[in-house]
């Protein structure tokens, strides 16, 4: 294991291998030899070969080129939909107030016209 292997954890490394394993058969159904991936990618093809290993420090502009070679770019700009996010909309959830109360108007101001201020309409 590398140095730059050793700072990420285990469930880290198991998902860059497999996201490496994965546009490594993406590569391969399209027919796609190495030398025209890495083109199409503007790297070299040691990068590539990287890249489909799985080796963190690929670049995320490498991974996005990656996915525009393979014609999946929209999949990596769904990566992380917030509107998908389970766990944010639950804390978005968990941030509203308890209590709304209704603001009351300075003292000598005029109480805007509408159906909201219990004026006459």
């Amino acid at each position: 294991m590398s140095k730059v292997e050793a700072k990420y954890p285990p469930s880290v490394q198991r998902a860059l291998r497999g996201l490496g394993r994965d546009i490594q058969i993406a590569r391969k159904k399209r027919r796609l030899p190495v030398a025209d991936f890495a083109a199409r990618m503007g790297v070299s093809q040691g990068t590539v070969a990287r890249l489909e290993k799985g080796e963190p420090g690929i670049g995320l502009g490498s991974v996005a080129m990656a996915f525009l070679a393979l014609g999946e770019l929209n999949r990596l700009a769904n990566l992380l939909d917030v509107s998908r996010d389970d766990t944010g909309l639950m804390l978005d959830l968990d941030s509203l107030p308890q209590r709304i109360r209704r603001r009351r108007p300075a003292i000598g101001s005029k109480l805007p016209n509408g159906p909201s201020s219990g004026g006459s309409a």
